[in-house]
């Protein structure tokens, strides 16, 4: 009697298709670890199955690996990442602090430039006004005006002439200093009575005469306008007024004309 190949549902499986449930099924175990306990002795003598790498567990295991390097790659790079940027961080910080360090330096650089030169134009203006109060001149008396010119003649003067001019000051009128200097004399003056002489910052001298007071002492310095005494008719005089000299000296004789003196240091006369 002939036999015939069973179809269909009842047909056994092909060996293809027992090969790969068997590899599945190896795989299955070796995640459990009891591969080697289970293992049958035909399923390990099986020529066609015995190949560990036909099981399938070689490739599970190096896709694992491969995924785990790739995991400590990123991580790397991310630690590489942060790295660079807290290095720029701190970089940028450094280079905003040294700007910040420079700005200020040379705000108060620029100040103390300010300042210095604050100062220095505080000093040439003091200096300006001093030479200006040293070298200006004025009136010895407020107002007033030339009643006896220089070198005039007559008895009155005994060498003949007038050695210096008057002025117009009635009797205690303010008498001042023409200009700055130092007193060199401040006392009684013979015929000039009581007298003041200065020694002027240019070199030059002036004497004040026929004083009713006397308002200075020897080695005083006085600025130009200070008052120095009041007029009188002290000494050698008439009347109330003040005799005015300039000289080369402190001494007598040494006279030159006192309204070209005056009129040289700007003082209308």
């Amino acid at each position: 009697m002939a036999f015939t190949r069973a179809t269909g549902k009842h047909r056994a499986p092909s060996r293809l298709t027992r090969r790969s449930a068997k590899a599945v099924g190896v795989a299955a175990l070796a995640t459990t670890g009891v591969i080697g306990g289970l293992a049958t002795p035909a399923l390990a003598a099986d020529s066609e199955g015995s190949a560990l790498s036909d099981t399938g567990l070689n490739q599970v295991i190096a896709i694992d690996k491969t995924l785990a390097e790739r995991i400590d790659a990123q991580a790397d790079a991310q630690r590489h990442q942060a790295d660079a940027a807290a290095k720029a961080k701190a970089e940028a910080r450094r280079k905003a602090e040294a700007k910040k360090k420079a700005e200020a330096e040379a705000k108060a650089e620029a100040e103390a430039k300010r300042a210095a030169e604050a100062r220095a134009e505080k000093a040439r203006a003091a200096r300006s006004a001093e030479r200006t109060r040293l070298s200006s001149f004025q009136l010895p008396v407020a107002g007033s005006y030339v009643s006896t010119g220089y070198k005039s003649s007559g008895s009155l003067w005994s060498s003949g002439s007038h050695s210096g001019i008057d002025f117009h000051a009635a009797s205690g009128s303010s008498v001042v200093a023409v200009g700055a200097g130092t007193v060199v004399e401040a006392g009684w003056g013979g015929a000039y009575g009581n007298n003041i002489v200065l020694r002027m910052t240019d070199g030059t001298y002036t004497q004040y005469g026929h004083l009713s007071s006397i308002g200075v002492s020897v080695g005083q310095s006085v600025g130009a306008g200070r008052q120095i005494g009041l007029s009188g008719s002290t000494g050698n005089s008439t009347g109330p007024h003040l005799h005015f000299e300039a000289r080369t000296t402190p001494s007598y004789g040494s006279d030159m004309d006192p309204v070209a003196y005056l009129r040289a240091r700007g003082v209308n006369v």
